[in-house]
């Protein structure tokens, strides 16, 4: 995952560190000719007679101006340093936009990206201990995070802090995999010793119970449905109860693959928050549908106001623009990352770990 992003993001900081080359070659330059055009001021001054004070301020104030911003650059120079200037960043940062679009990140993400780099990097000095590539991975961290970590919060220590029968939702268009999901999340909460049901509020699709029961089996999990046709609240809200009845933790509902667009079953979805009141709505998509995931979250949230994202297939997603893209684009977190076909293939959504990989950074595994 990420190859794409990991390219563009390469790019740009070779773009970059070409620019700040350029840069110490041209402030090298500057400081022997301050020194040549220092030594002849002091000889014509020692040769010549008491110049007559000048009047204009505005052309003196002009001069320091000139001569304070030379001996920044100067000084920088004199260092080991460089100034990262703006006409530094507009190529590679032109360069870098047309990339992420490419990539599958939302315009807008696309520009808060930007605009947070050339905030991070405009006026910066790199030290004679730093090079330029620590001054871009700092600056591009820091820009990734601020996109990436929208709505971030510890979902372990939701769940273990929250009332119990603890109960899900989950929604998204046909064929993401929002079913399979569902069986490894169960998969998840087994590993950290919680128990939980397995509700199939899918009443439309032909084949839904069958897909949703064998998940159940084979995880040897408690499962709940009613006829295909029924009414997908009613099968919810028998699992809540039987949770409640049974101590079982977590109630995981699986609903009919819909569209924003389709007022029956978007309605079914405003009766179930109603009715079962669930404790998360999570929207479900495919890592790899790119801009039409992070369209389709926007779109969603808007209609069902979800509290999370889940992303499938992100092992076979080469760009990984919707993954970056949809938390700043819903304000609501992604959540986890399908990385498989297996129960145990999912994995949290880290913003630390995810740029590191894209950065390229050594990170333990988690």
């Amino acid at each position: 995952m990420f190859e794409g992003l990991k390219e563009t993001l390469d790019r740009f900081k070779d773009d970059v560190e070409e620019q700040a080359e350029s840069v110490d070659a041209d402030a090298e330059v500057d400081a022997d000719a301050a020194d040549v055009e220092q030594e002849e001021t002091t000889d014509e001054r020692d040769d010549a007679a008491p110049p007559e004070r000048d009047s204009s301020a505005e052309t003196a104030d002009d001069d320091r101006e000139v001569s304070v911003g030379f001996g920044k650059r100067a000084k920088a120079f004199a260092t080991g340093g460089v100034i990262i200037q703006p006409e530094h960043l507009d190529e590679p940062l032109e360069t870098l936009e047309f990339s992420l679009l490419s990539s599958d990140v939302e315009m807008g993400v696309a520009e808060e990206i930007l605009t947070g780099i050339r905030e991070n990097l405009e006026g910066t000095v790199r030290a004679q201990v730093q090079s330029t590539d620590m001054i871009l991975e700092s600056a591009l961290k820091e820009a990734l995070l601020d996109v990436i970590s929208v709505g971030q919060f510890d979902f372990d220590q939701h769940v273990a802090e929250s009332d119990k029968p603890l109960v899900m939702v989950f929604t998204g268009v046909n064929g993401v995999g929002k079913t399979t999901t569902i069986a490894k999340l169960a998969r998840y909460f087994e590993r950290q010793g919680y128990s939980a049901v397995l509700a199939n509020g899918d009443t439309y699709r032909a084949g839904a119970n069958e897909q949703l029961r064998e998940h159940a089996d084979a995880l040897d999990t408690k499962f709940i449905a009613h006829e295909q046709g029924g009414d997908p609240t009613a099968v919810l809200y028998d699992a809540v109860e039987y949770a409640g009845a049974n101590d079982v933790d977590i109630v995981l509902g699986d609903t009919a693959g819909r569209l924003h667009t389709s007022n029956d079953l978007m309605a079914q979805l405003e009766k179930i928050d109603r009715v079962v009141d669930p404790d998360m709505t999570l929207f479900v998509d495919e890592a790899v549908a790119g801009q039409d995931a992070v369209q389709r979250a926007s779109e969603f949230d808007d209609a069902a106001a979800i509290d999370g994202a889940i992303l499938t297939k992100a092992d076979a997603d080469p760009q990984g623009g919707a993954a970056i893209s949809i938390a700043h684009v819903t304000g609501k977190p992604i959540l986890f990352l399908g990385v498989g076909q297996g129960y145990d293939d999912i994995e949290r959504f880290d913003p630390e770990r995810i740029t590191d990989r894209l950065l390229e950074t050594d990170v333990e595994n988690h």
